[in-house]
């Protein structure tokens, strides 16, 4: 049986250059269509999400997705989202750019009392992000879940 601390891969992307600064990124899943990343002028043209983009939504899509899972564990199949997330860039001490923070609201599309369960979901949900949970060895993240209203429900 495997642990934790096997360090066999188990995910698997290749991505190919197609000029300057492009890179066609395929994910290994059959049907899915690359992705092409480039960076941003003036180094590239801009025309895709580049690293730190990538990175933002992978932490906000995982996160969204646990919520669900959570919501959904507890028999709220019906749940209308929708994530932004921000990120912040700071230089460091030799001047290099690093993301010194990420921002992520949970926007759902229901009312709080309509949600079965909803201090449970909410209570775990970040702990299954497996995206989350090892960003922020590094980096900080901040979490916000709101309602239909407005209304925050984390803290």
């Amino acid at each position: 049986m495997k642990t934790l601390t096997t360090l066999e891969p188990t995910e698997h992307i290749t991505l190919v250059l197609h000029d300057a600064y492009r890179f066609a990124v395929d994910f290994g899943t059959p049907g899915a269509a690359a992705l092409l990343t480039d960076v941003k002028p003036p180094l590239g043209t801009g025309a895709g999400p580049d690293s730190e983009q990538l990175l933002v939504a992978a932490v906000a899509n995982c996160l969204s997705s646990s919520l669900l899972f959570s919501l959904r564990k507890f028999r709220n199949e019906a749940v209308p989202m929708r994530t932004t997330a921000d990120a912040t860039l700071s230089r460091n001490a030799q001047g290099r750019l690093r993301v010194a923070g990420i921002e992520v609201a949970i926007r759902l599309g229901v009312a709080a009392s309509t949600l079965r369960q909803l201090d449970r979901a909410l209570a775990q949900f970040e702990d299954f992000c497996v995206v989350t949970q090892s960003v922020r060895a590094a980096i900080p993240v901040e979490v916000r879940v709101f309602d239909h209203s407005g209304a925050l429900l984390t803290t």
